[in-house]
Order: C-alpha cells, then structure tokens, then sequence
C-alpha cells in the first residue's frame, strides 16, 4: 500500500521537478548572460573611457607620432613632441569621447581638448582626395571654414581669415599654399563646434576662453578653475585672496574681501548676459548654466569654459522647435519654449532668458540669507533678495522690457553695495589684495 502510494507520488512529483529543474537552470543562464553583458557594457562605457595618466600619455604618444610623420600639425607641436615646452601633467576627464587634459606650457597652466580621441576619427576633407590639394591657398579653404562654421554655429561668418581659426602661424604665409598636414589640421578644428565658438569669439568677448593654439586635432585653451557647485561661493574668490592671519578682526576683513568679490563676479555675470544678448548678429543662448561650465580670471572676468550647449538664436530655434502635447515637451535643459497644442509643436523662440537661469542657479545661492548672515537684515540686500527672486520666476519670461529693467534694477544694487564695501574698507584701512 505504501510502495503504491510512493510510486504514484514520484510519478506526479518527477516531471514536475524536471520541469522546475530546468526552468531553474534558464533562469541560471539567463541571469549570467545579463550579468556577463552588463559587465561588458560597464567596460565599454565607463571603465575604458576612465580617466588615467597611462591612456592620456598614450594618446599624446600617438598625436606626436603622426605628426613626426607628417599626418597633422600645428602651432604648438613643436613644443609638444620635440623641445618638450609643452608638458602633459594630468588628466582632468574623459566625457562621451571627449578628451580634457592639463598640461603646463612654458610655466603657463594650460588645458588640452579634443572632441574625439584620434585624428583619424574626424571626417577628412574631400578636397585632400584630389591632386591639386596642395595647391589650394588660404582663401580657398576660407570657403569651406566659413559653410562648417554656419553649419555648427546656425549663423554665418563674414571677414574670417585662416590665421583667424587657427592661429598666428599663417599670418605672415598667408599666400602660401597649405600643405595636406595643415589642411587636414585645420579641418579636424573647424568639426569641434566648440573650438570654433572660441575662435571666432574671443576676439569679440572677454566672457569665452582664450584659445592659445592646437596641435593636429588637440586644442590648447586658458586654464582657469572651474566653479563648483558644492563650493560655498560657487567660484571659490578666496583662492585669488591671500590667506588672513589669525585674529577676529582680520577674518572679519577678509570676509569683506571675498564678498566684494562676489559682487564684482556677479557684476561680471551681468555684462556677460548683456553681451551675448545684443552684440552679436544674432542672441546667443547658453541652454546649460551651471557653476562647472563658467570660470572666473584672476581680474573675476566671468567666462564660459565649456559651450557644449551654447547656441545662437538661428540654431536654437531649430532645436526647440519639436513635437509636443504639454509645455513640459518644450523644455530643451535650461532653453525653455511653449507648446502650441493646436499644432502640437513647440515654438521656436525661447520664452526664459540667460538672466533668468543665473538668478535661479547662480545669484539666488549667492544672496540668500544663510550666506548673508549678519548682513541679510541690510536694506540694500534685503531689495536684492527680492529682485533676484522675481528676476529667477519672471525674467524674459514676460517681455523683453521687463527683463531688461531686472537687469537694470541688478545692476544699480549690486554697484551700490560694492561701493558700500569699497567706502567701508578704505575707512577701515584693509590691507588685504588679491594674490599674484
């Protein structure tokens, strides 16, 4: 009775098991070829782009290579791969192909960028495919810089010359033909839509990089300390003071100090926004603002580092200008639109400004009260408080006239207090300077 029943519990027991057994083992399989691929993908995109020492001394390995033989060149390869001039000495980040790198050139701190990593990577110029390509002069590639400027910027560039996009050194061979080297160079530049902001702007704004020269597809810009978002004045001004002695006084002086310099930053920021809003040909639109892409000189000029996502007006509209059903669909990071439900498009003109998003991002930190401390009661940074708030909800959001008035109203506070600190010091007699 007892083996019948065994037998019948092992016959409905067995292909159950069997089943459950090897539904275990799939799911075994499975798991492992989930993991096994997740560990790949990890590897492809976040370990074998992993910034190190040994891979940026390899890729400057490579570029001095290819120049040696011929492939590109550049004003400052000779520093680079032969007189030593030009020295590696750190890697600052590698981000989706992109190459940062410090270097320290002649005792100037320096920071190296490119795009992409190799040379190669860059589309060639389908001129060099013809013979006659070491006949054509600078006016002739003067053409082609001026369509791939138009193209990556959304305007057009008018009386730009070669040594203009890259560098002095053509400017005294201006009729000599370029060779393959310099043509292929230049071309890998001009793909790097950044390389291009900074050229063609540097000499038309204090508030963008400075670009020192290139070699092959590796640019050389200023180095300038980045701001940092967790850093308690954003851009950290006291690192441009010299340090205070101890003693309550001297502290307190030196407070003074770093807070009148972020009056003259913020001032800075100010004169920026209204450059890039009127003197150009076209508005210029900074879609990403935030402490990391903007530095400040030792003169607390505010520039911008990094322009990624920096457009001017002809570009942006093409940009915003998408499919949407709530407003929602229109915001493109810090470039903000309308939703036009009828059409179920969004509009093309941005409805926020450069000025709003500082406010929000960048002055509201600074003038809140925990950081003003004993100061927030102040009458003149109590207006300030307001003023910010409502530029950060409203400005440009309303009507250009409106936000021309925050901006007017900003700027009459922030002179006012910066005079007030100024007076306040020279009574005090502070003895304190920015650091060489």
């Amino acid at each position: 009775m007892w083996l019948a029943r065994w037998d019948s519990v092992r016959r409905w027991v067995g292909p159950s098991f069997s089943r459950r057994g090897t539904l275990i083992i799939a799911f075994f399989w499975f798991g492992m070829w989930v993991f096994l691929n997740g560990l790949l993908f990890i590897h492809r995109t976040m370990i074998s782009d992993f910034c190190t020492d040994d891979k940026s001394k390899k890729i400057i390995q490579r570029l001095c290579e290819e120049y040696r033989q011929g492939i590109l060149t550049g004003d400052l390869c000779e520093d680079l791969c032969v007189t030593q001039q030009l020295k590696y000495k750190r890697c600052l980040y590698y981000e989706k192909g992109k190459k940062v790198l410090q270097a320290d050139w002649r005792g100037l701190p320096v920071v190296l960028k490119s795009k992409l990593e190799n040379f190669s990577s860059y589309e060639s110029l389908s001129l060099l495919e013809y013979q006659d390509a070491l006949e054509l002069s600078p006016m002739d590639v003067v053409l082609y810089a001026t369509l791939e400027m138009k193209s990556s910027l959304g305007l057009e560039v008018r009386n730009t010359t070669v040594h203009q996009l890259w560098g002095k050194r053509l400017r005294h061979r201006q009729q000599r033909a370029l060779s393959h080297a310099e043509l292929a160079s230049l071309w890998s530049l001009l793909q790097q839509e950044e390389y291009t902001f900074f050229r063609v702007l540097q000499d038309l704004s204090q508030h963008v990089a400075k670009v020192l020269g290139s070699c092959g597809h590796f640019y050389a810009v200023e180095y300038l300390v980045a701001g940092q978002a967790w850093s308690q004045h954003l851009f950290a001004p006291e690192e441009l003071l010299r340090p205070p002695t101890r003693g309550q006084e001297t502290l307190h002086k030196y407070s003074s100090l770093v807070r009148d310099m972020v009056l003259q930053i913020a001032l800075s920021f100010l004169d920026m926004v209204q450059q890039f809003d009127g003197d150009f040909a076209h508005r210029l639109h900074l879609c990403d603002i935030k402490p990391e892409n903007f530095a400040i000189r030792k003169d607390l000029t505010v520039v911008a580092i990094d322009v990624d996502m920096a457009f001017f007006e002809p570009k942006i509209g093409d940009i915003l200008e998408q499919n949407c059903t709530t407003n929602r669909d229109c915001n493109f990071f810090d470039c903000v639109s309308r939703c036009d439900v009828k059409r179920s498009k969004c509009g093309w003109k941005r409805v926020n400004s450069n000025l709003q998003v500082i406010c929000d991002k960048i002055f509201r930190h600074w003038f809140s009260p925990p950081l003003l401390g004993a100061r927030a009661g102040h009458p003149l940074e109590v207006e300030l408080q307001r003023v910010v708030q409502e530029c950060a909800e409203v400005a440009g959001g309303e009507t250009a006239d409106h936000g021309r008035a925050i901006q007017d109203r900003l700027l009459h506070l922030l002179t006012k207090l910066l005079q007030e600190g100024v007076g306040r010091d020279s009574e005090q007699g502070t003895g304190w300077g920015a650091g060489g």
